[in-house]
């Protein structure tokens, strides 16, 4: 194990060392930042949880309570939430992210390997996300560079404060030098409880929210992350799957449970959400005008009213009224 655990732990900063030879991104060696060890308070946690340090993670993202949770992986073999940080700002709303352009933080299940780690970020230090990935694929989805960062400034990402990025990166940092060759990042518009998917029962994007369910549901009951496949170009958990994202699944595959039975509770309304490839087509046609220097407005162009954006969402402008971060590369409008 501890021959395994080198190797994994030399292979690491290989790959940093030879992505920073290529230029804007990744590479460790000599970068303070990147290095920063977790506070002597989360160390004590972790022995107080039977946490490993090097032990691997999950990052489960939650838009609507704008937090970002850390799990990690105890003796047994189940996780437990070691830190939990306020999201200083993301982009869009809730929703899933269809186009280049389009401003929206991706909802779904994706991966993070030691390659996609930048400590060299311009937003102090960040981590791609990996999207598009194969559900996005399979459903033609488009955009790049789609991080958790810091800076507090957002495009189309997950922005953190530095102090909070600082940990979170070190968590992944720690679990790739312990041996885990990937975190999981689990992104949600909500905390994807029964209520919740009552409240937003008639909310457009929720056919895909009921599928992301499953996958919560899943980490919830076992505290394990589930093994995500796609088939039917839809997401799977814990089940084998051979062949394309877009081949059918295996008969075995449970179909996506309907939760329209449930009632609202009382609380408070919905958020807006994304009205899917429409607002999106209208909100990229905003960015690439942008991008060409064309008058626009400062904020992009929304299908809900102003008057129904939660408290601390990002800017958007209603696109019946008078309307018009850069990425890690080059210009703010990619993603």
């Amino acid at each position: 194990m501890k021959t395994r655990a080198a190797l994994v732990a030399s292979l690491f900063f290989t790959v940093f060392a030879l992505a920073a030879c290529q230029g804007n991104s990744t590479g460790m060696s000599g970068n303070k930042k990147a290095m920063q060890p977790l506070p002597r308070s989360v160390h004590n946690k972790m022995a107080a949880l039977d946490m490993p340090r090097n032990s691997p993670i999950v990052v489960r993202i939650f838009k609507e309570e704008n937090t970002l949770e850390v799990w990690k992986q105890k003796r047994n073999g189940r996780y437990d939430m070691i830190a939990n940080y306020d999201i200083c700002k993301w982009s869009g709303k809730l929703g899933p992210k269809f186009m280049e352009g389009d401003r929206q933080a991706p909802e779904g299940f994706y991966t993070v390997t030691p390659a996609q780690m930048n400590p060299n970020s311009n937003f102090y230090l960040s981590f791609n996300i990996g999207f598009p990935n194969a559900y996005d694929r399979a459903h033609g989805r488009t955009g790049q560079h789609l991080m958790v960062h810091g800076a507090c400034s957002s495009a189309g990402c997950y922005s953190m404060t530095d102090e909070n990025i600082a940990q979170i990166y070190a968590f992944g940092r720690d679990s790739f030098l312990g041996g885990q060759r990937e975190f999981q990042v689990q992104a949600y518009p909500f905390r994807m409880t029964a209520q919740n998917m009552a409240r937003y029962r008639a909310d457009p994007n929720y056919n895909f929210w009921s599928m992301l369910k499953q996958g919560y549901d899943t980490f919830e009951t076992t505290r394990k992350p589930p093994q995500v496949a796609v088939c039917d170009s839809r997401y799977v958990f814990n089940t084998a799957v051979s062949g394309a994202p877009t081949a059918a699944c295996p008969s075995s595959v449970v179909p996506v449970m309907a939760y329209s039975a449930d009632k609202p509770g009382r609380g408070k309304a919905p958020a807006p959400s994304i009205a899917g490839t429409a607002e999106a087509r209208l909100v990229a046609d905003w960015s690439r005008r942008r991008a060409r220097g064309e008058r626009v407005s400062r904020e992009p162009p929304s299908l809900s009213p102003a008057s129904r954006e939660p408290v601390g969402a990002p800017d958007i402008e209603f696109a019946g009224k008078k309307s018009a971060v850069t990425n890690e590369t080059t210009a703010s409008t990619r993603r």
